[in-house]
């Protein structure tokens, strides 16, 4: 397939090479060039503009930091919008508000063209491995058309419906779980570690009884090695995913204490360790405040 990709961070810059290596022609976007030199070398082609992206192209993924990085690409003379055929389909990857899913989808819709929003689960390291889960929602025909794309890319493809933004609000479901456990193992670790337990035995207690899931595995790891730096995902962005699950909740008027407690944590760690560093960082912040 003749596919344009937008985004090239370390999330997207491994989703765009793994669609390379499954043979699909691709045309980059990113606002800065450096980041595509790699997939450049391997094949792809450069674009000036996200509109030059769309041109000719049946197929569009963006993988964006956020809303106002995704609009900054979509409109305008040179946006994506512009350049999209009619009947050509926008895949959008990134987190994003619901209530801006809705508002693609109906930019998309007074254009004749389709839009498959397709957010993932899985850190950097999974998106290079092209073993991403996929959670998509949007027209039967269109995801149809993206399974190739996703066989490339991950594991496993979740489908949550007709509706474009029904993904996004399960991608927020999800990352404010995968929080609230990193902040409950954080916290376990520091009681246990202060109590003469070793990290890595408790660890091994939990992850072999009760608590053997990915999230636990994974980040426990991360968390016994402390290995916040380089991020794979920096805490400004998993609090800006809190702080779009807190308008999720107000607008369907959820309660959600615990949410108060997971962006207290992250500003604290953002204040305290710098904008650089893993939201997995959390954990720190609880050991500090215990004095740990």
């Amino acid at each position: 397939m003749r596919i344009g990709f937008l985004g090239l961070g370390q999330m997207g810059a491994a989703i765009a090479a793994n669609l390379l290596h499954a043979g699909h022609e691709l045309c980059v976007w990113n606002r800065s060039t450096g980041k595509a030199q790699g997939l450049l070398a391997a094949g792809a082609s450069w674009a000036a503009t996200p509109r030059q992206v769309a041109t000719e192209r049946s197929v569009v993924i963006t993988m964006l930091s956020d809303d106002a990085a995704l609009r900054a690409v979509l409109y305008g003379e040179e946006g994506l919008l512009a350049g999209l055929d009619s009947g050509a389909l926008h895949v959008s990857m990134s987190t994003i508000a619901v209530s801006t899913a809705e508002e693609l989808a109906a930019r998309h819709a007074e254009r004749g063209q389709h839009l498959l929003c397709a957010p993932v689960f899985g850190r950097p390291e999974a998106a290079r491995a092209a073993k991403l889960f996929i959670v998509a929602a949007g027209d039967p025909a269109d995801q149809a058309t993206a399974s190739a794309l996703f066989a490339a890319i991950g594991q496993r493809v979740f489908t949550v419906g007709v509706t474009p933004a029904a993904a996004n609000l399960v991608k927020l479901c999800g990352n404010f779980m995968i929080l609230a456990a990193i902040e409950s193992l954080g916290e376990a670790l520091a009681l246990g570690f202060k109590g003469g337990v070793a990290k890595d035995t408790l660890l091994e207690v939990l992850t072999g009884t009760l608590f053997d899931a990915p999230v636990y595995r994974n980040y426990g790891a991360i968390l016994l090695q402390e290995r916040y730096r380089p991020a794979g995902f920096a805490a400004p962005l998993g609090l800006k995913d809190m702080r779009l699950v807190a308008q999720s909740a107000e607008a369907l008027r959820v309660p959600m204490p615990l949410l108060n407690v997971l962006r207290d944590h992250l500003l604290q760690t953002i204040a305290i360790d710098g904008e650089e560093v893993d939201w997995s960082a959390i954990a720190r912040t609880t050991a500090r405040n215990a004095g740990l």
